[in-house]
């Protein structure tokens, strides 16, 4: 029991010390350069599979001189929120191109992930309604869930037949089901047309979180709805900005009502300043190069088909993914902390995922890809790990 009389700090210590006595005590670099898949780190070069840059955009001289034009023209930032005038015709543009690129009537442009589920969830359901989520889903659909104050069940990775059963059981006025398109620890992609079809059946509404989908599924990237060819009114469909687009923020997509519901109604968008409209600009670049430099998804595939066939007789270590997110499953905190630490001594950037990010017994090392990424930067990473994992 904390003794109330211990200062704050002193608290707040021992429970950092419990942290790193149990391997989870985490920590922050400063990288010396732009991201991509050369970094420095005070001074040493780095080979790095740490980024969620999947399509190596983060650093794109075209992409750079998009903001740097739009800064000259609309200033550094957007000085107020989009409903007090900080919203420009850059943010205006993005949310057009936006909702046509995934085929959706409207969108919405949030600051970050984070804050589009928050804003979605806390403005659809409320004390009267259930939300059903995947247990592996992001934390930002959890802590939604509780922000909303609606009832929520969690459901077993990928069990539809626990959802189905949770569905019927419920007597709540609205049912939201909230899920990853790709989960960010294990890459895989969830069922969504089977999802779907179980909302239907039970009445209830789709949240797709498709962070690390949109811009490499998809034809032309535009993410888990095209991938699977969904088309719905039950469909909210979120994507970030951030990742494979290589700039900032995020979106939310469907319908003109649902849009134009939550412009009124979601709290994380209207009582926050826009974002900057030099990323807008930005990023409306970026969306020109993702549909039409096509061979960045298809270095994607190749440099996963690399890492099975460098890793061989250890792939089974591998968990079963299609997307640029290739997790080596090493069980213990401390034996993925060791392994990630001695592909650093060897000059490569893996970072070890471990509790709670990830259930106990299933740490890991987050292996992610991108295009910027060559053959042989894949196989020398694979050699690292068959030398160094016995």
């Amino acid at each position: 029991m904390v003794n109330p009389g211990q200062p704050l700090d002193k608290v707040l210590a021992d429970e950092l010390a419990q942290l790193r006595e149990a391997g989870l005590y985490r920590s922050r670099v400063a990288l010396d350069t732009n991201q991509g898949a050369r970094v420095s780190i005070a001074g040493r070069a780095y080979l790095s599979f740490a980024s969620n840059d999947y399509l190596g955009l983060a650093a794109d001289p075209r992409l750079v001189e998009a903001a740097r034009a739009a800064a000259l023209h609309y200033g550094v930032g957007a000085g107020a929120s989009h409903l007090l005038h900080g919203h420009s015709a850059a943010h205006d543009a993005l949310e057009q191109v936006l909702a046509e690129f995934v085929g959706c009537p409207r969108a919405l442009v949030f600051s970050t992930g984070y804050m589009a589920n928050l804003g979605v969830v806390t403005a659809l359901c409320g004390r009267d309604d259930e939300i059903f989520a995947d247990k592996l889903n992001h934390a930002s659909l959890n802590d939604a869930m509780v922000l909303s104050r609606a009832r929520f069940r969690r459901y077993p990775h990928l069990d539809l037949d626990a959802l189905d059963r949770a569905l019927e059981r419920s007597t709540a006025r609205r049912k939201l089901v909230a899920t990853d398109a790709v989960f960010s620890m294990d890459g895989d992609i969830a069922p969504l047309p089977d999802i779907l079809r179980l909302c239907e059946k039970h009445d209830a509404y789709l949240l797709i979180d498709d962070a690390h989908g949109f811009g490499v599924l998809g034809v032309h990237g535009a993410g888990a709805l095209s991938h699977f060819g969904l088309r719905s009114e039950r469909v909210l469909y979120m994507g970030t900005l951030g990742k494979a687009a290589g700039v900032y923020g995020a979106f939310v997509a469907g319908d003109e009502v649902l849009i134009d519901y939550l412009v009124n109604r979601a709290r994380t968008y209207i009582y926050t300043t826009a974002t900057p409209p030099l990323l807008a600009a930005a990023l409306l670049e970026s969306l020109s190069i993702i549909r039409s430099e096509g061979w960045r998804r298809e270095r994607l595939r190749e440099l996963a088909r690399t890492l099975m066939a460098g890793l061989g007789s250890k792939s089974f270590m591998m968990l079963p993914s299609q997307t640029a997110i290739q997790p080596f499953i090493l069980g213990t905190t401390a034996r993925a902390v060791n392994v990630s630490a001695r592909l650093a001594e060897a000059g490569i950037l893996v970072p070890a995922v471990r509790p709670p990010t990830v259930p106990r017994g299933s740490a890991r090392l987050r292996i992610s890809l991108s295009a910027a990424h060559e053959p042989a930067d894949v196989q020398r990473l694979a050699q690292a790990l068959c030398d160094i994992e016995p």
